[in-house]
């Protein structure tokens, strides 16, 4: 699975991947493996963790045209990876964003998610409501699921020294 993730070609049929597991399970890693192998093959693609998604955002509302700057941006990407998806519950701003973004990336682009959660799990931790809906009828029907699992890579890393 990882291999042929690796070829990009969920890039060109502008699928999505979550890739699901517990800490240290190798989920940031993977991601950013696949935003390098993405710039590799000349696809625009970028990195964010979900709280510093959030920090822009509160950011850009107080720019003049900075929300629909801040959308544009992230939505021209072909590859987003977005790290530690729905570690903190998003509120009802962060909510709305979200949905937007992903209307505009959906079926033009591809998102990478990063999460310790269970796709049974995110609709609570959107909120329950009809952005939840929303938002994830957007990921979840074009999208490959990959777990992780749960052995910690860095504490195996820590005892082998």
């Amino acid at each position: 699975m990882i291999a042929q993730l690796g070829t990009c070609s969920f890039i060109e049929r502008q699928q999505n991947v979550v890739l699901q597991g517990f800490t240290g399970s190798g989920k940031s890693y993977l991601g950013c493996a696949l935003a390098k192998q993405a710039c590799q093959h000349r696809i625009r693609a970028h990195y964010v963790r979900m709280p510093d998604l959030e920090e822009a955002w509160a950011l850009a509302k107080d720019k003049p045209q900075g929300q629909t700057k801040f959308l544009n941006k992230y939505a021209a990407f072909t590859l987003l990876v977005i790290d530690e998806w729905l570690l903190d519950h998003p509120d009802e701003g962060m909510r709305s964003m979200l949905l937007e973004l992903l209307e505009r990336r959906y079926d033009t682009a591809s998102t990478v998610f990063c999460t310790q959660y269970a796709k049974k799990d995110w609709h609570q931790r959107l909120g329950s409501g009809v952005h939840a809906d929303a938002i994830m009828d957007r990921i979840v029907h074009n999208t490959i699921w990959v777990d992780t699992g749960n052995h910690n890579m860095r504490q195996h890393s820590a005892m082998k020294q």
